[in-house]
């Protein structure tokens, strides 16, 4: 009844040649909803939506739309201009994903679930929608349904690298272990890719079975002779087995392999860092500059290789080239902001937002500087905008959370703890570090929060 009423009165309205201001009836229709009368909103949205919009132009101006009503805490509008986009666009995979990280953040799982089963019907081809329901029944303890949606999955999208390790993952995060070597098994048969390989040799190591997370970390080393990460892995084994010298012969062989694969030349320059060898891993940072020009992750280290051996000088020094060579690193100003002596500290953080205003790491280090100066409200500031120009740092959400506890409430924690569950992040320095150890492997985002908050220092 309410559709018809509006359908009715815009035709008026048109017919007496009004004319109709799209974006005030869509204003108009989440002041409905803020009013509590949905129907009439969603109503609105429907028959507003396209007016005055090009063919070529629907899709991007439906997205801003979206996002303007979900930014305006309309969702029920935004839900109505999702529905009306899936329903022009029905073969569209992103707009299916558009529609359900929007359920994800504001909808109910119940809601979430049943977009997804409609989106797997529409585009069964599309992995990330079979995961990402599969995901939601694991996360709601549902085992065999997630089970079922990722068999489904595999018959729309046979040998598919994603969903093998999908449900590599499922079985042993629900403690099935046998049932994931066996898949691990097939998928090395099958899709013997180097992910599928190292995902083998991850199980095993974290099972505790060396020997073989060694053999088959051989075997992929064979095949997938320029996979980093193979390299890496086979290094750390050997360094947990206390192996240093055959550690050293694999990062060794690695970077002259990969010579363009800095998480290897890092993994070299600390084994020999460790081991007293400052002169040598010196030597390594430096030749890994010459192969990869204007990368500030090894200029990072060289300068950490000075401050740790106390040559804060020389730290500083390098710092200064490091700027030069890469003057937009985000990573570099931040760490050279707490390089500074306190008086210097806020001069330093104006140059870094002036050079890079929209990188994470220098809005982060802006929050934490306010910390150290106890301006709680504009450091809490600054954390929020850091999180929002980045979610996917952990390394933010770590020191907010940490920032909560020193600082703020149970309720101001509590609130942090549930966006990071959100956002899952995936990144970060101090976020890999803890999300990546091998004792951690089971542990999801609310549990690996305190723990990298934890290994963090209070800002000084």
């Amino acid at each position: 009844m309410v559709p018809k009423i509006i359908e009715r009165a815009l035709s008026s309205l048109q017919a007496n040649l009004v004319e109709i201001n799209r974006d005030q009836w869509i204003t108009d229709a989440e002041e409905c909803e803020n009013s509590g009368s949905v129907h009439t909103a969603q109503a609105i949205i429907h028959a507003v939506i396209s007016i005055g919009v090009e063919d070529e132009d629907r899709l991007d101006q439906w997205v801003e739309d979206a996002e303007s009503c979900t930014a305006h805490e309309a969702y029920q509008c935004a839900r109505a201009i999702h529905a009306h986009m899936l329903k022009v666009f029905p073969s569209k995979k992103n707009v299916w994903l558009r529609a359900a990280y929007f359920e994800k953040s504001h909808g109910s799982r119940q809601q979430l679930e049943e977009l997804l089963q409609k989106a797997v019907a529409h585009c069964p081809k599309a992995e990330v929608l079979w995961l990402m329901g599969a995901k939601s029944k694991w996360l709601s303890g549902d085992v065999p349904a997630a089970r079922s949606i990722l068999a489904l999955a595999f018959q729309a999208n046979p040998n598919s690298e994603e969903i093998w390790l999908a449900a590599v993952k499922l079985e042993s995060e629900s403690g099935e272990f046998e049932r994931a070597r066996r898949l691990l098994e097939k998928a090395r048969s099958s899709a013997g890719t180097g992910r599928v390989m190292m995902k083998s040799a991850k199980l095993e190591w974290v099972l505790k079975d060396l020997t073989k997370a060694r053999e088959l970390l051989e075997e992929a080393l064979e095949k997938h002779p320029d996979f980093a990460k193979l390299w890496m892995m086979r290094g750390q084994l050997e360094e947990e087995r206390g192996d240093i010298a055959v550690a050293r012969d694999i990062y060794n062989r690695g970077v002259k392999k990969i010579p363009n694969s800095v998480p290897i030349w890092l993994l070299l320059s600390r084994l020999e860092e460790r081991n007293n060898n400052i002169t040598k891993a010196r030597s390594i940072l430096e030749n890994a500059r010459h192969k990869n020009l204007q990368t500030p992750e090894l200029w990072l280290e060289a300068v950490r290789v000075e401050v740790r051996g106390e040559k804060k000088s020389i730290g500083m020094g390098l710092m200064a080239k490091a700027l030069q060579e890469c003057p937009s690193s985000g990573i570099l100003w931040a760490e050279a902001i707490f390089m500074e002596l306190r008086p210097q500290r806020k001069t330093k953080s104006v140059d870094a937002l002036k050079k890079c205003e929209h990188d994470a790491h220098v809005l982060l280090a802006v929050a934490k500087l306010f910390w150290t100066e106890r301006k709680i409200s504009k450091g809490r500031e600054w954390f929020q905008r850091a999180i929002k120009i980045d979610p996917d740092l952990g390394d933010t959400w770590a020191y907010f959370y940490k920032f909560e506890q020193q600082h703020g409430t149970e309720a101001q924690q509590e609130a942090v703890r549930k966006r990071c569950n959100v956002a899952e992040p995936r990144h970060g320095e101090a976020w890999c570090a803890v999300s990546k150890d091998m004792k951690n492997w089971q542990k999801h985002t609310d549990q690996l929060l305190p723990l990298v908050a934890n290994s963090l220092p209070i800002p000084m």
